[in-house]
């Protein structure tokens, strides 16, 4: 009985080694990111959360790597890329033709719009180019928005200015410092309107701007590894994976399948 009792807890105790050793061995993937709702944001509890996060984290369990979201600085993300210190960047980025040459990028997974955000009580005043001349426009500095607020005819008449983040483009608004400020609309969904603290901001829904797409950028020298993600996301959307997780971020109907 002894020796049967040793057997077992011998046996046990190599499950539970190798058990820890797969665990520890799980490879990590980097992940660079910026904070904004309904994407990556910190919840009240201080936790990492939204959709891109829950994505994310989805598609890694399943190709069994452990995820590490880090913070990075949008204008310089194709560096923090290249030089190895993150593996991907995954943050609602608009896939460009610019960006296909720089990087390897998924197939689009959503889809997004540019959006003019303004104080409701100035909603009507700024709905037309002329409306908006002399008025102070800011957008993400190396974004979507940025491309719209500096190119786009609408704002033709306007001062510009580039912030660090999305969230921020809406602070300069909110405190009065902007008078607008050009975001994607996924961005609008999570932070703005009744029940945010942004509950006076409002679209100006007077602009339609083009439509684009986003995907998730790999380097380039790593076509596997896209390929690979690529498999992964379409096994997820097609079990429903991604769209019970989008409709928590009421992001269902922007999805790209």
């Amino acid at each position: 009985m002894k020796k049967i009792l040793s057997l077992a807890l011998a046996a046990l105790m190599l499950c539970t080694a190798c058990l820890t050793m797969a665990s520890c061995s799980k490879e990590t993937f980097v992940i660079g990111i910026t904070y904004f709702e309904p994407m990556n944001y910190m919840d009240e509890n201080g936790k990492l959360t939204g959709f891109e996060t829950e994505f994310a984290t989805a598609v890694c369990e399943k190709l069994g790597y452990e995820p590490e979201f880090v913070e990075i600085d949008w204008g310089t993300k194709e560096t923090e890329l290249n030089a190895g210190n993150i593996d991907c960047i995954w943050n609602g980025m608009t896939i460009t033709d610019e960006r296909k040459e720089q990087m390897g990028i998924s197939n689009p997974y959503m889809e997004n719009k540019q959006v003019l955000v303004v104080k409701a009580e100035n909603a009507e005043k700024y709905s037309t180019a002329e409306g908006l001349t002399g008025a102070a426009i800011c957008a993400e500095a190396e974004s979507a928005g940025e491309e719209v607020a500096t190119t786009d005819a609408a704002f033709a008449g306007v001062s510009y200015t580039a912030v660090s983040t999305m969230a921020m483009a809406l602070m300069e608004v909110a405190a009065g410092t902007s008078d607008g400020c050009v975001i994607d609309f996924v961005t609008s969904i999570g932070m703005i309107g009744e029940g945010t603290d942004y509950a006076d901001l409002v679209v100006v829904d007077a602009f339609e701007f083009a439509p684009e797409y986003y995907g998730i950028a790999f380097r380039k020298s790593e076509p596997d590894t896209l390929e690979k993600f690529n498999n992964a996301i379409a096994e997820l959307m097609a079990d429903g994976t991604i769209d019970a997780i989008a409709a928590k971020y009421k992001l269902d109907g922007q999805l790209v399948k």
